[in-house]
């Protein structure tokens, strides 16, 4: 195997209740079977020696590689340009008739053609299944190929023959202009019926049947602004991101994956975060995508009828199928991405208390009247007694939205989105005459916004600051006027926003706080935080510093990888860090574009 690619050198692939990353290299080197959540079969993002790959690569020594989408859809081709030949592998997961229901089948096919002179490829199909850590034995019989892995069979059938290499597999093959060949891996439970032979004509099929879903899907899209592709792509991957059988996005579809490059930050984003998910549900709701949102209403109503110990209505997050149990484990036989250790299976956040997640809920829930019709009375009463419960427990110290692991403060962008919560259940309330003890609701939500606009507020700093006492800056408070906490020309949050410009702001790039200056339990440094460079663009737009903010916007687009993919953070040279792709910086891509586009045909229609 080479060096690690860049974190940025992939596409992501799935079938919507799995995914794949795909390098520029051919690789495929993260895949988990037969859900987002599960242990993965191909690892080598982790560890090269012994996290498992599939590759298909040209044996040249001069090659150029290209990768790109086919248009708006979750097609990946990969090009390979050699001075003997041009070749391609395309690679897609195709959507099952039914994605709605679990399965252990998930098929990932590999195309190759030549389109111009002769180029040979080498295929390496080395499973590790369990992270690496279980063994598996090796069925092969010319061209169809089986790893039994534990409780999991990994099919190979391919067009080509197979060689053994130990218990993994190899191929050469040899195409020229116009030939094509066809790799399919397919996961299944042990003892089940074994896939049919791999033919040019199923797999075109197959890739006719993946392109007609994703247009079909697009068509719904609503969007026809100034940034249409980037935000197709970027819808396209929030989809990707959510497990259909139960409608619950993940923040991201890998772990591990660093915030420092050799540092500690090293987490599992393969779960569904109340928080992201219901910004997500949010951004596909203005995009049109109603029935995702309402897959998620119904999802979440199952989590707040599950009793929790502690008394708190929901944790901050959970498995994709709703399971609250997340244990974080250290997997200490991986050395993890480019020596970031440790590489950590769970997610040991999942028990911290973060007031904000109803706030966010209920932005989401009640953006929509398709959705609040959706919810009918049965999904009021439930929301009505969370807004009660929340009136009790709103005024407490929580871990905040950063999930920062040095002790529990009063931190202001929880108090707000407590505020959130209860104004949009005031509102809703009103709207469909619904039952609720409004009085209550509306002296709790005028509390907290006395509160913070006395306690979070720093009158040295003239800024809204992270916690009470403090006078650390915080940007997720960049989302106090687009939630309607404030006016976004108030004198007060331009003050803040300026403070913003001078301390987190580094040629447009945004930091979500000084970690020095608000210690958050864990060493080393990260870099800025993307989310937090659009929900910039977007608060400079609302502000009316439309300049600023399109400069910043077109910036921001410049750090995107070649198939308009972000993960989470941007570092000192613009390398990509993070776990990959990333929702959270999707979704705030989609409602920067969206603001921005309707504050700047505001501005022209004024003209």
């Amino acid at each position: 195997m080479p060096e690690y690619p860049p974190i940025a050198n992939h596409g992501l692939i799935g079938d919507l209740q799995t995914a794949a990353l795909i390098s520029a290299d051919g690789a495929v080197d993260w895949f988990c079977a037969p859900r987002f959540d599960s242990p993965s079969i191909f690892a080598s993002l982790l560890d090269q020696e012994r996290g498992g790959h599939f590759t298909i690569a040209p044996v040249h020594d001069e090659v150029t590689v290209r990768q790109l989408y086919l248009p708006d859809t979750a097609v990946l081709i990969t090009r390979f340009l050699t001075p003997d030949g041009v070749g391609e592998v395309v690679d897609f997961m195709p959507v099952s008739d039914r994605p709605d229901v679990p399965t252990d089948r998930h098929r990932l096919v590999r195309a190759l053609r030549v389109v111009r002179g002769t180029l040979t490829f080498e295929v390496t199909c080395r499973p590790r299944f369990d992270y690496g850590r279980a063994p598996h034995t090796l069925a092969l019989d010319g061209a169809a190929a089986t790893f039994h892995g534990p409780g999991l069979d990994v099919h190979l059938r391919s067009s080509v023959p197979l060689e053994a290499e130990g218990e993994d597999v190899r191929a050469t093959v040899t195409l020229r202009h116009g030939q094509t060949a066809g790799i399919v891996l397919e996961t299944s439970a042990p003892g089940t019926a074994v896939p049919e032979p791999v033919t040019e004509e199923a797999v075109q099929a197959a890739l006719d049947g993946t392109r007609v879903f994703w247009h079909g899907w697009m068509r719904r899209c609503r969007y026809r602004g100034r940034w249409q592709s980037m935000v197709n792509r970027s819808a396209i991957t929030l989809k990707l991101l959510i497990y259909a059988p139960s409608g619950a996005p993940i923040a991201a579809p890998t772990m591990g994956l660093p915030e420092q490059i050799g540092g500690e930050r090293n987490w599992d984003y393969r779960y569904t975060w109340i928080r992201d998910a219901s910004f997500s549900v949010r951004v596909l709701l203005d995009l049109g995508f109603i029935e995702e949102a309402d897959a998620f209403r119904r999802w979440l109503g199952g989590r707040g009828r599950a009793a929790r110990p502690g008394g708190e209505p929901m944790q901050i997050m959970y498995r994709v199928d709703g399971d609250p149990e997340l244990a974080e484990e250290v997997l200490p036989h991986l050395s993890g991405y480019r020596d970031s250790f440790p590489v950590r299976a769970g997610n040991g956040a999942a028990d911290q208390l973060q007031l904000d997640i109803y706030g966010e809920f209920a932005y989401a829930m009640t953006h929509s009247a398709d959705l609040a019709e959706l919810a009918g009375y049965e999904g009021w009463k439930g929301f009505s007694a969370l807004l009660d419960w929340l009136c009790d427990h709103w005024d407490r110290p929580d871990e905040g939205i950063w999930e920062t692991r040095g002790g529990r403060k009063d931190f202001t962008y929880s108090r707000m989105m407590c505020w959130v919560a209860l104004d949009r259940g005031i509102r809703l309330a009103h709207e469909y005459a619904r039952p609720a003890d409004l009085a209550r609701w509306t002296a709790q939500r005028d509390a907290i916004l006395v509160q913070v606009m006395e306690r979070g507020w720093n009158p040295e700093r003239k800024a809204f600051v992270q916690h009470y006492d403090s006078e650390v800056l915080d940007a997720s408070l960049l989302l106090m006027p687009l939630v309607g906490f404030i006016s976004p020309r108030a004198p007060s949050w331009l003050s803040t926003l300026d403070a913003m410009d001078r301390e987190l702001v580094t040629d447009s790039l945004v930091y979500r706080y000084n970690p020095e200056a608000s210690p958050d339990g864990l060493r080393g440094s990260e870099g800025t935080f993307s989310l937090c460079s659009f929900l910039y663009v977007e608060a400079l737009a609302r502000a009316g510093r439309l300049d600023q903010a399109r400069f910043a916007m077109d910036k921001m687009l410049t750090y995107a990888n070649h198939v308009g993919l972000f993960a989470e953070e941007i570092g000192r040279t613009g390398e990509q860090l993070g776990n990959f792709p990333q929702a959270f910086t999707h979704l705030a891509l989609i409602t920067a574009a969206m603001a921005l586009d309707e504050e700047l045909d505001r501005a022209a229609d004024l003209r």
